[in-house]
């Protein structure tokens, strides 16, 4: 169980990687010059690859192993505490919180983006508490 418990560590440390860097390069891109087409595009690109090709599978792979555990033992040992739910209520904001980072992607693709950089900066900043608080959840067990 060590190794499915290192795996959903690592593959999570790949998914909040993508959390944080995704929504900062939305602040860069939301600040380039509408003229210039190969910084746009470059951010386009970017973002797909990041998007696609690293925070999905991090994702995907958190989620696998997570309920691995969840279903071998963690289930049986914390289903009564409410330290876990708050936790997998956290995943599951995270869930949307990442598919809402796909929305935006689109959004960016199609040159749909009308929000600034300011609201991005702020956007940026919701992974880092979550991440806090399922830490000190899971660690803590308050």
């Amino acid at each position: 169980m060590l190794w499915i418990k290192a795996l959903h560590i690592s593959f999570m440390v790949t998914w909040f990687a993508g959390l944080f860097y995704l929504p900062r390069l939305y602040v860069y891109h939301s600040m380039c010059d509408p003229n210039d087409i190969a910084s746009i595009e470059r951010f386009k690109v970017m973002e797909r690859k990041l998007y696609y090709g690293i925070m999905t599978p991090g994702m995907i792979f958190t989620f696998i192993f997570g309920i691995w555990m969840l279903v071998d033992y963690a289930w049986a040992a914390y289903a009564d505490a409410a330290w876990m739910h708050i936790k997998l209520a956290s995943v599951i904001f995270l869930l949307g919180y990442h598919i809402h980072c796909g929305k935006l992607l689109k959004d960016f693709k199609y040159n749909r983006n009308t929000r600034s950089h300011v609201y991005y900066r702020w956007y940026n900043e919701v992974p880092v508490i979550f991440l806090f608080l399922i830490i000190i959840l899971v660690v803590v067990k308050p």
